[in-house]
């Protein structure tokens, strides 16, 4: 029951996204900056409720840095900011908490 819970929360994760950059992309300012914060609040939200999940609790944090990583960049092009040091910073942590997490995998099962 637990698993079909957190599987109806990203599926409203996504569409919360979907929202987001789609109205990035349209250039539709309130709403996009709007959807920052369920679109953030609930990956942070699912990346908890997977702690005990290490594989699951691993790839929700760096979602949770992609999406901060993606707001950031969306921020900075709606408000000429220079942000894609920042953005690719928060990218660059979730990249490497995945290859981090698969290299210590590959290591411990080549044992």
């Amino acid at each position: 029951m637990k698993e079909i819970n957190i599987k109806s929360k990203e599926n409203i994760h996504i569409v919360f996204w979907l929202i987001k950059d789609l109205c990035w992309s349209i250039e539709f300012k309130p709403l996009a900056l709007i959807m920052i914060l369920p679109t953030v609040s609930l990956a942070c939200y699912i990346a908890y409720k997977t702690k005990e999940y290490t594989s699951d609790f691993i790839h929700n944090i760096a979602v949770c840095f992609w999406i901060c990583a993606n707001a950031t960049w969306m921020v900075g092009e709606f408000f000429n900011y220079e942000l894609r040091f920042y953005s690719a910073t928060l990218f660059g942590i979730g990249i490497s908490i995945i290859l981090i997490y698969y290299l210590f995998t590959y290591l411990k099962k080549s044992k």
